[in-house]
């Protein structure tokens, strides 16, 4: 969804069942039915309305822009599990820049690692980290504390909730997995917090 803060409220927290639970309810008087929607979510929004160029200045005020941003409520950024702040591109930038990564072996990384975490969760009747329950991850799957120490931290003082916390874990667990790890350790578990906490997207 490319401009993702110009769709009205109502709308953007439609989104919160769906991509919560995997799954689209429509209900009428004569009954109820539930389609399945489990699906990668993709937003990307300017920081206001105006969308100045690189050179040239914003017009909105504060207000204007807080207002903007604010379509994005905290309880759906809340089930976005990563959030990248992308810095504008210059002529510069673009030709220092060293070229991407070939798509062929990206492509056979990640599936090594889905293959990995199918055969650690198939026991269990999942298929992805991101179909592991938040209980299943904090107590069966629990990481030491020490690899833990900075998201609980996060917990502690708020900047992070406990619905992202699990989110954190699995995209922790996905990092691992990428890596060829057997469980994610500290270095994982913070670049996953980095993606989560509001500070950085």
């Amino acid at each position: 969804m490319a401009e993702v803060c110009e769709f009205g409220p109502e709308r953007l927290e439609s989104l919160r069942t769906v991509l919560e639970e995997g799954e689209v309810r429509i209900a009428r008087v004569k009954g109820a039915v539930r389609y399945p929607a489990r699906f990668q979510l993709v937003m990307a929004t300017n920081p206001c309305p105006c969308a100045p160029a690189k050179d040239a200045d914003c017009t909105c005020s504060s207000t204007v822009r807080r207002r903007y941003l604010g379509r994005l409520s905290g309880p759906l950024l809340d089930r976005v599990d990563l959030r990248v702040r992308l810095r504008p591109l210059s002529a510069l930038s673009a030709h220092l820049s060293e070229p991407p990564e070939a798509s062929a072996p990206v492509r056979e990384r990640v599936l090594e690692a889905r293959e990995r975490a199918t055969k650690r969760w198939a026991e269990h009747g999942w298929l992805t980290n991101a179909e592991v329950p938040g209980p299943a991850l904090r107590r069966e799957f629990a990481l030491p504390s020490q690899v833990t120490a900075l998201l609980d931290r996060a917990l502690e003082r708020g900047a992070i909730t406990a619905r992202g916390a699990d989110r954190c874990l699995r995209i922790a667990w996905t990092l691992a997995d990428l890596k060829g790890a057997d469980k994610p350790e500290a270095d994982e578990v913070a670049a996953a917090l980095n993606f989560r906490e509001r500070s950085s997207g």
